[in-house]
């Protein structure tokens, strides 16, 4: 089924003649560069926007995995903190991020004479909670391809072909942008990004792989799999003290451990209590 898939992709790409990649150096990215190489060669450009919104870490991991791939890879600077309605972190506040990405993209395309923008969302992501990105992908119409989207690919099967392509990225954890981490309603700043970046990185010093740092007004509260709990106790003087000095006023430990979507879960939570009493009206 899987290998299916891949020749489906390849050939929905093909057909596109010349493309550049939206490339985060994730999994889903990876794999769709990767695909678009094979088939395209030189005609494919990876592009990374250099963005307050993306760790210098990440940016390290594209640079590497580009090189990997073999792909042409080119970093543009780019600040989603200019971008109109984002920065107040509206519950859409992606639909926003997604569309200035999209435009400055599709711009880079018509100059450079390249047919079409491919990203990565993946099947999976739209079928689970609060996606307004996905919009601004849609409204971009013939523009802006998303091969996992129309053909079904599910983000366990990228990870699939991402083995079966030997690619570093196949197991490596999900990656989001640092907007994730601001609770909805509360503004996004480049100095709050400075200093969940900077805590971030103080965890995975510490050896910490899956790490997410959010942020309410100016208390961090640390997700990691509770698996990791052990450890995060017995490095708690420093991690606490580290991230004092970085500028947080209290520091806590999330008992339910990491998971991708947190901040939408009081969302959900409220969407369901209100669906249930819909019921009891009826």
């Amino acid at each position: 089924m899987v290998i299916e898939k891949i020749e489906k992709i390849k050939k929905a790409i093909k057909a596109r003649e010349s493309a550049i990649i939206a490339f985060s150096g994730g999994v889903d990215s990876t794999v769709l560069a990767a695909l678009a190489y094979e088939v395209l060669g030189d005609r494919a450009l990876a592009v990374t926007l250099d963005s307050p919104l993306f760790p210098g870490r990440q940016l390290e991991t594209a640079v590497e995995t580009a090189c990997e791939i073999g792909i042409p890879h080119r970093i543009l600077p780019f600040s989603h903190l200019s971008a109109p309605y984002f920065t107040i972190n509206s519950i859409n506040r992606c639909y926003f991020c997604k569309k200035s990405l999209l435009e400055t993209l599709i711009e880079l395309a018509e100059e450079k004479k390249y047919n079409v923008v491919l990203e990565g969302t993946n099947a999976s992501e739209i079928k689970e909670g609060n996606r307004p990105g996905y919009r601004a992908i849609q409204e971009a119409g013939d523009k802006v391809f998303s091969p996992f989207v129309e053909l079904d690919v599910t983000k366990d099967e990228i990870r699939e072909i991402a083995s079966m392509h030997s690619l570093s990225a196949a197991h490596r954890p999900s990656m989001a942008c640092l907007a994730t981490r601001f609770p909805y309603g509360q503004p996004i700043t480049a100095e709050a990004l400075r200093k969940i970046e900077k805590a971030e990185e103080y965890l995975f010093s510490l050896g910490f792989t899956q790490v997410r740092v959010r942020m309410h007004s100016n208390l961090a509260r640390i997700e990691v799999p509770t698996k990791d709990f052990p450890e995060i106790l017995r490095h708690s003087v420093q991690i606490f003290e580290n991230f004092k000095e970085t500028g947080f006023d209290y520091v806590t430990l999330d008992l339910e451990g990491f998971r991708s979507g947190s901040m939408d879960e009081p969302l959900l939570r409220k969407k369901v209590k209100q669906e249930e009493e819909e019921e009891r009206e009826e």
